[in-house]
């Protein structure tokens, strides 16, 4: 059976020489000469150490652990992982120490590739525990190509099995709608221990090439574009802001394809971006469990903050909290939780072990997230289901408020959360990461700040001065559901 390896062989059989990864190496003045990878050296590269891993006992389904830095060696290793019939199990940079054992055991790893400046450490862990209640034959029979843990967001993350059909699969369907090909040139910006199937994996399957800056500062990764004329720049909302803020001359005109991922689109950096470089950011909804379902690409001009409509292989419905679909336009007070039917699902969850079947019947995928079907047929997105608030009857969701007190000038970022009330059901507090900590934002400014923008149910209770706001290993705001009133005070 073909899987995703053999298609990138047959890309450098058909055209050896082409660039498959380009970077810049390390920053210096005058620039460093970029170092360009073809696709016969990648394909060299990943054999080889490929050879290696199986020389040194990597058995086809192991679950094999990777631990590197982003760029042109983590993708020379993941490959050498799948081409040894590994299951890749990225390991995020800051996974060290104690932290590193704890995601090895809770990932039942049987081993661990770590790349040390250039030099492969390979890890064998012995007495492994089993994930599938028996032998791990029944995971092994999925032909597991990939392992990766959610976010987190709720507290609890789950870990995400993919196998090589649901791989090829998911990224056809995206394929279909995103068009990469030979021709494109993706400026790369995200972790790749949280992104790599539909973007890494998509582009080297199409034969496109992958532009690799060392740097994160704005204007160096702009000037390394300037030399390398991407086509499609595939960041976060976060990336984006600092891109767009950039103060030189330096365009992205050869871009075709603006893609934003990870976490909501502010209507902000949708223009700023916009007003910066000429060309709309696409929101794109890419969920580790399904792939990239819906995209923003007919509307991404009028409405930069909707995710668009589904795919064409993707089946997205709104379920209400009676598990019946929400017939009709909605609106954000109207909506339900997004599922998500289609191909290249998950085939299995981890720890507990389910299988694809288990999960998905009757509604397809929960997603968890609430969201609203315009009038066009657009998808918006709302919030996730824990962070919504219900007051008295009334309900919305924390990321609402945020928006709102995000756009004051002393706050740099805030959470909106629920706390149980005896009478009122659930009460909106907030904790604030303040600009400037020797410039306070008083509690009473902050109220009328929401007051001023917001229904007064909307407006938090209590305000919590905070130094910094708990995330997940992916950078995103940590969510939980409602709390206990001894957690505001």
């Amino acid at each position: 059976m073909v899987n995703i390896i053999d298609s990138i062989r047959g890309r450098a059989i058909a055209d050896p020489a082409r660039p498959a990864l380009v970077s810049n190496g390390r920053v210096e003045k005058p620039p460093r000469a970029n170092e360009v990878i073809g696709y016969a050296e990648l394909v060299g590269s990943f054999d080889a150490i490929a050879k290696r891993l199986r020389a040194e006992g990597l058995a086809a389904g192991d679950r094999c652990g990777l631990l590197a830095r982003p760029g042109r060696r983590f993708v020379e290793l993941a490959l050498g992982i799948l081409a040894a019939d590994g299951c890749l199990v990225p390991i995020p940079e800051d996974h060290t120490g104690a932290i590193f054992e704890e995601f090895a055991r809770l990932a039942h790893l049987h081993r661990v590739v770590v790349d040390d400046d250039g030099e492969l450490e390979h890890r064998a862990f012995p007495d492994v525990e089993p994930v599938d209640g028996a032998d791990d034959s029944a995971f092994r029979a999925l032909d597991p190509a990939y392992l990766r843990f959610t976010s987190g967001t709720t507290s609890q993350r789950k870990g995400v099995i993919l196998g090589h059909a649901a791989i090829l699969e998911r990224l056809e369907a995206a394929n279909r709608a995103l068009a990469i090909s030979p021709a494109d040139r993706i400026l790369w910006l995200l972790p790749m221990a949280h992104h790599f199937v539909v973007s890494i994996l998509l582009y080297l399957k199409q034969g496109a090439t992958i532009l690799l800056p060392s740097s994160p500062l704005a204007r160096e990764v702009l000037e390394f574009a300037q030399r390398e004329k991407p086509t499609i720049v595939y960041a976060s909302p976060h990336h984006h802001k600092l891109l767009a803020k950039d103060t030189s001359e330096i365009r992205l005109d050869t871009l075709r394809l603006a893609i934003s991922t990870a976490e909501g689109l502010r209507a902000e950096i949708a223009e700023a971006f916009a007003k910066r470089f000429g060309k709309p950011l696409v929101q794109a909804l890419g969920i580790i469990e399904v792939g990239l379902p819906v995209v923003n690409l007919r509307c991404a001009d009028e409405k930069p903050q909707s995710l668009g409509r589904p795919l064409p292989d993707y089946e997205v419905w709104l379920r209400g909290d009676d598990g019946r679909p929400v017939a009709g336009p909605g609106s954000p007070e109207r909506t339900g939780e997004i599922c998500i039917r289609g191909p290249g699902m998950l085939d299995a969850y981890l720890d507990p072990w389910l299988l694809r079947s288990e999960i998905l019947a009757p509604d397809g995928f929960r997603t968890g997230d609430q969201g609203w079907f315009d009038a066009d047929g657009d998808l918006h997105l709302v919030g996730r289901r824990a962070s919504r608030i219900c007051m008295a009857g009334m309900k919305y969701f924390g990321e609402e408020v945020e928006v709102v007190l995000d756009a004051h000038p002393k706050v740099r970022e805030s959470r909106v959360f629920a706390v149980e009330h005896a009478h009122l059901g659930e009460i909106p507090c907030a904790e604030i990461v303040l600009v400037e900590a020797a410039r306070p934002a008083e509690r009473s400014e902050l109220a009328r700040h929401c007051r001023e923008r917001l229904p007064g149910y909307k407006v938090p209770r209590e305000f919590r001065i905070v130094e910094a706001l708990e995330r997940t290993s992916s950078g995103k705001l940590q969510r939980r559901g409602s709390q206990r009133p001894d957690v505001a005070q």
